[in-house]
């Protein structure tokens, strides 16, 4: 047998369960593989999540394949749907909507769409930007294009599901890999003489060392924020929603046949309120919705009305407010300590990134795996990567709020007027003079998900590019007409979202 290195992490603690820590647990089973290395969540029955991240974007198909996980298999232990895109409305103004579509405009990354569409925008046969994506052109129709089909790699898409159920179905996964599951509740941290965590202590006197401790306690980070003091980076002069109210509701209709057009939308919906905005996730066995507002704006009972007056059906639940503060801590890894999750900072749900924070902090630390010297440069790299991820997704999601001509509430206005992130502000005004979108490295989001943004809530460049705007403006037409042409082609083999989910991926009812 092969000697391990004497400073190999052994151990490793897990305080929290739900979606980052079964997430984490999953993920460090799948890679460590072997019994070297002992891995226990520690999660406390008494103890209620949070649940948020219903909604992603498409990078958890990675993980999922990451641990071997089965798509239909996986859909139907979570009563998942798929998800082609956001649908934002009264966003830029009140009674305007538009659809943040996954993908690329049209048929390749080489060719600027964009640039060419903007150049003969305004005329009657040049349609809307979102025309220029499949996952449009589809998702209106309340359609997927199934993986295996002709055009389905053509696809990018992601999923709705039951946060609740995929940590279920990820402790299953990881318990069958050697994860120890601890049902108790964290009182006590033991610290070193150097700071380092040694220990927890649970409320029944049980102890657990460990070489490496992650924290996924939620938004109180026991282990990061109230033992190690790391720091928290307040976001709300920026993003000043600071509660939501989330209920699930029924189905409008239940009939398999009458689904078109309601409620198994393959897409997530966001719709602007006076004070911040209503969330629509359609799952098999039900629809979540929140509101997430600014408490500054509206009372907690009147954000619970405007809810409850805007579902599809009947509420399955009493109405639950949660309370955050926005933005991130100042430091996720600290000594010995990972957060991952809430623990580690909160964004908004606006462009459904809750999960791809976990998957992305799971991700950095697997690549960056110390051992127990803890090399200050691993530390540095890990918190240099996973905070530029925050600070890119507070970009996008500022972006929302600010590009706006509402008048009609005080947020909006406050939005529209406010200092922005210098980062953003320096995007949107190369934007605005040049008609291209700076890409970023580590940004999440990638060109055609900015300018779906920008140019669906109306942001207008002031001049486009050379190398586009010096063709005759009717070859641009015909060009983007063969464009429009050839994706109507390729959606022709889309089939009803309800109509897959039944044929392969039915859930249990409950």
């Amino acid at each position: 047998m092969r000697a391990q290195p004497p400073d190999r992490i052994r151990s490793v603690v897990i305080v929290g369960g739900g979606t980052a820590g079964w997430m984490t647990a999953a993920a460090l089973a799948h890679r460590i593989g072997d019994r070297s290395c002992a891995i226990t969540v520690v999660e406390s029955s008494e103890i209620g999540t949070v649940g948020v991240g219903e909604a992603t974007i498409p990078t958890i198909r990675h993980f999922n394949e990451m641990l071997g996980l089965d798509e239909r298999e996986f859909l139907r232990a979570t009563q998942g749907t798929l998800k082609l895109g956001i649908e934002f409305r009264d966003w830029g103004r009140v009674g305007h909507r538009y659809m943040h579509p996954f993908g690329i405009p049209g048929l390749d990354m080489e060719s600027p769409v964009h640039q060419r569409w903007l150049s003969v925008r305004g005329r009657p046969d040049a349609g809307v930007f979102e025309d220029y994506f499949l996952n449009f052109i589809v998702a209106k129709r309340d359609c997927v294009m199934p993986p295996a089909s002709a055009f389905g790699a053509f696809t990018t898409y992601a999923y709705h599901f039951d946060a609740g159920l995929y940590a279920a179905f990820l402790r299953r996964n990881a318990c069958a890999r050697g994860v120890v599951h601890v049902d108790g509740k964290v009182v006590d941290v033991e610290q070193r003489d150097d700071g380092f965590i040694a220990a927890v202590r649970l409320a029944d006197g049980r102890r657990f060392e460990a070489d490496l401790f992650v924290d996924c306690s939620g938004f109180r980070g026991l282990l990061i924020e109230e033992t190690l003091k790391a720091g928290y980076e307040d976001w709300t002069h920026w993003l000043p929603c600071d509660r939501a109210v989330a209920v699930p509701c029924a189905h409008a209709v239940v009939s398999s046949s009458n689904y078109r057009g309601g409620a198994l939308t393959p897409y997530t919906r966001s719709t602007a309120r006076a004070a911040g905005w209503q969330w629509r996730i359609p799952l098999q066995h039900r629809i979540g919705n929140g509101y997430v507002y600014a408490s500054r704006f509206i009372s907690d009972d009147e954000a619970a009305a405007t809810l409850l007056a805007n579902l599809d059906g009947p509420a399955r639940a009493d109405p639950r407010v949660l309370k955050f503060v926005t933005g991130r801590r100042r430091k996720i890894w600290s000594r010995n300590c990972v957060a991952i999750g809430l623990s580690a900072g909160f964004l908004e749900p606006l462009e459904s990134t809750s999960i791809h924070l976990i998957q992305k902090s799971i991700t950095y630390l697997l690549e960056l795996f110390p051992d127990r010297r803890f090399s200050s440069a691993i530390v540095e790299e890990f918190n240099r990567r996973a905070l530029g991820e925050y600070d890119h997704i507070r970009d996008f999601v500022v972006l929302h709020y600010h590009a706006n001509t509402r008048d009609d509430a005080p947020l909006w206005r406050y939005c529209r007027e406010m200092d922005l992130p210098e980062s953003l502000a320096y995007r949107l005004d190369f934007f605005r003079n040049s008609g291209r979108v700076l890409r970023y490295p580590a940004d999440p989001f990638a060109a055609p998900n900015w300018l779906a943004v920008l140019l669906g809530q109306e942001v207008w460049p002031a001049n486009g590019d050379p190398l586009v705007t010096r063709h005759d403006p009717e070859k641009l037409r015909a060009e983007l007409a063969d464009i429009r042409a050839k994706l109507a082609r390729m959606a022709e083999g889309a089939v009803p979202h309800q109509e897959y989910l039944a044929r392969y991926c039915r859930a249990a009812p409950e």
